[in-house]
């Protein structure tokens, strides 16, 4: 795979540079939240810009219906990207239309502009080969050069991520190269004891990455709504709490399985109950109780790990050498139940290992929560993308770099 590095030494001084980043941030009203994703790609379009290329940086934001849709608009992100460069970025009101193709048109070197949503074109996530590629064509035609740095994207076989790149000379940027240097180091030498802490609301979403991971990690904790699975299926009364059961046969064969290997599976023994869900608006103060994990109230539901679980989950990962976490371990966004997932990111501090925090509601609990993203050995752009590498899954745009 090119990196941008060799890109670079080859000189990109006045050539169009097509940037695939990933500047899907979470919007309240217009507002970003959260701009960890546009400031993981910045250095690769700051190099490219200080190099003289004229750079267009392109992305997508929700999910909009393949159609213009002002609420999934990236001009907050093309606004931020230009405080975090200390430039002015250009903003093209469409993907490939009249306002794309003028807005390029007047980049000069070292320029650097945005086009918008790649979603509001419904050629970009066609399941269409033709639709796909010919959206794929009116991108290429605004380029001569393609860097792929989006990773959060990677794993989706969309016109900009995978069709794209075989339509002009391309490399890869500095997040991807990372990204995967990093995911490199979960599943090749990896340094043990190797922890894995799994949470978020769905085990269906997870079942993939445990049924690989049985047969890498050391010790698997599972905590947030997807373990209410896990108890349901060793018998417990789990109340009104997050539950497939539909899932309850593959959860227990995974068990069996653990057991069999000597994988040590980790579950909650106390949880924070209620009868409410949490206000996470205007975070009023929650009633909870905390209770046994094998005791949950038939009209109560699990909302976080108990203190006794983050004091257990603390010492499964204190000697750990390699720790990768994906999913909050609890409704971490209410005060009241953000205990468990600040345990946690504690432990993977305290810790001497290796810690990658597997993007997604992760890396947001992270900065949320007011911890240092340095402290910790690498914070992922891309939670899906993160997982289905350590799936084993081969990812369309990592694939297409590496044609």
């Amino acid at each position: 795979m090119k990196t941008i590095d060799e890109l670079l030494a080859e000189g990109v001084a006045g050539k169009r540079v097509f940037v695939r980043a990933d500047l899907n941030v979470p919007l309240a009203d217009g507002v970003i939240t959260d701009d960890g994703r546009i400031r993981a790609v910045q250095p690769t379009i700051a190099k490219l810009a200080e190099a003289g290329a004229r750079v267009i940086v392109a992305s997508h934001l929700g999910r909009p219906k393949g159609a213009p849709d002002p609420a999934f608009s990236l001009a907050p992100a093309a606004a931020r990207l230009g405080e975090l460069l200390g430039r002015d970025v250009a903003f093209a009101t469409d993907t490939v239309g009249a306002s794309a193709k003028e807005t390029v048109a007047a980049l000069a070197d070292g320029q650097v502009a945005v086009i918008e949503n790649l979603r509001f074109n419904a050629g970009e996530t066609s399941k269409d080969d033709a639709e796909r590629g010919a959206f794929a064509d009116q991108l290429a035609e605004l380029a001569d050069v393609y860097v792929g740095d989006g990773f959060g994207a990677v794993h989706r076989k969309h016109a900009s991520v995978f069709d794209l790149p075989a339509r002009l000379p391309h490399a890869a940027g500095h997040l991807i190269a990372t990204e995967v240097g990093v995911l490199k180091k979960l599943t090749a030498d990896v340094r043990r004891p190797y922890v894995v802490v799994l949470g978020g609301a769905k085990v269906s979403d997870k079942l993939a990455v445990i049924d690989e991971l049985l047969g890498k990690a050391d010790r698997i904790l599972i905590g947030g709504g997807m373990a209410y699975t896990f108890l349901k299926a060793k018998g417990h009364e789990v109340g009104i709490s997050l539950l497939q059961e539909d899932q309850i046969p593959a959860v227990l064969e995974y068990m069996e399985r653990a057991e069999k290997t000597g994988v040590e599976l980790v579950l909650p023994v106390d949880v924070l109950v209620s009868t409410d869900f949490p206000d996470l608006k205007g975070k009023t103060p929650a009633v909870f109780e905390t209770v046994d994990a094998d005791k949950i109230p038939a009209d109560k539901e699990g909302l976080d790990i108990g203190p006794k679980t983050r004091e257990l989950y603390a010492s499964k990962i204190v000697d750990a050498e390699t720790v990768f976490w994906n999913g909050p371990v609890g409704v971490f966004e209410h005060p009241d139940y953000a205990g468990g997932t600040t345990a946690v990111a504690q432990a993977l501090l305290d810790s001497s290992a290796f810690t990658v925090v597997g993007g997604g509601d992760s890396a947001a609990a992270v900065r949320t929560l007011g911890f240092d993203e340095n402290a910790f050995g690498h914070i992922s752009t891309g939670g899906g993308a993160s997982l289905e590498y350590l799936e084993g899954k081969t990812l369309p745009g990592i694939a297409a770099l590496e044609g």
